[in-house]
């Protein structure tokens, strides 16, 4: 199905704030609080592109909406502390409800396909789909009710606004005035070098991680993902092969760390449809897949931790700092 391209009822609910005109690319001579609504814009218009055919049931725009949601929630932690005002957590709060209504649609449509794709055509997996394939539909009308709901267009409006003028724009405190002149060359260098070796710190012990901690490792590999493509525009373009072989090491990374959580996801979704319990949950259990995918896991992140770390030079040369 191919992706709406008109533009989604959820975008023309967008507040006037914020079509206040900012710069099209990054700099990195650029001030944090620009840079931020840049980013975040960014990626609520992506969610909002996405909004229709998600509602309209198109799996791929779905996927996309996730994506740039999470995009979205990585941006604020990116520049945290800076933005972390007193409505940041009902912000917060928020984005984390539109996810989870997501996720297990998403999820369900991922142990589908994996089904689908294993099994072929025999009569007992036919019968085994039906389940899955009425609780897809039972939980996309959920989420298309949520999409329509006055609760997610307040959170459109509300985020937006947030991002624009929220208090943390307008803190006088000395430190909250130094947090958003900082250059986003600045904070860029601090904020991926912390993240990288946070990564690489807790990826040594990838054999020996459960399956909650493997996916909270899964979710740190994607914020550094996401902050370096969200951070594009900054590269020096010398730079940019460097970077593009660190994204490579981790979208591998990330995609048997995600291939490892939809298995566990999977399973925990078989036990809770009614008639497909053991046999179905036993398609998203095998030992030998499990340590093939720990095993491309740890060789990405063994190339990384071998590649030059992040460095400043590597962003373009620094211009003097923009309003």
């Amino acid at each position: 199905m191919a992706r709406p391209t008109t533009t989604p009822t959820a975008a023309r609910t967008t507040p006037a704030a914020r079509r206040n005109a900012l710069p099209g690319r990054l700099s990195p001579g650029m001030a944090c609080d620009t840079a931020f609504r840049i980013i975040a814009r960014r990626h609520l218009d992506a969610v909002l592109a996405q909004h229709d055919g998600t509602c309209g049931g198109d799996p791929d725009a779905l996927h996309q909406i996730r994506i740039a949601l999470t995009h979205l929630r990585t941006a604020i932690r990116f520049f945290s502390p800076m933005v972390d005002d007193a409505l940041r957590p009902k912000v917060w709060a928020e984005l984390k409800w539109l996810n989870g209504q997501l996720g297990m649609v998403r999820d369900l449509d991922v142990a589908i396909e994996r089904i689908v794709a294993e099994s072929g055509d025999e009569l007992a997996v036919v019968a085994e789909l039906q389940h899955w394939n009425d609780k897809r539909a039972e939980s996309h009308r959920l989420l298309a009710r949520a999409l329509q709901s006055p609760r997610y267009r307040r959170l459109v409006e509300q985020t937006a606004i947030w991002i624009e003028s929220g208090p943390w724009s307008t803190r006088r405190s000395k430190e909250a005035i130094r947090l958003r002149r900082c250059t986003l060359a600045d904070h860029a260098t601090a904020r991926l070098t912390e993240w990288e070796t946070t990564l690489l710190k807790k990826a040594r012990k990838l054999h020996k991680l459960d399956v909650e901690k493997r996916h909270k490792l899964r979710i740190l590999n994607k914020r550094l993902t996401y902050s370096i493509e969200s951070l594009q525009d900054l590269f020096a373009e010398e730079s940019l092969t460097k970077q593009k072989s660190i994204l490579k090491k981790l979208r591998k990374a990330q995609r048997s760390l995600g291939q490892l959580n939809d298995d566990a996801r999977g399973r925990a979704l078989a036990a809770s449809l009614n008639g497909a319990g053991l046999d179905a949950g036993n398609r998203f259990r095998s030992r030998k897949r499990e340590k093939k995918l720990l095993r491309k896991a740890a060789t990405a992140y063994r190339k990384l931790n071998k590649a030059k770390p992040f460095r400043s030079s590597d962003l373009a040369p620094s211009s003097e700092p923009e309003a």
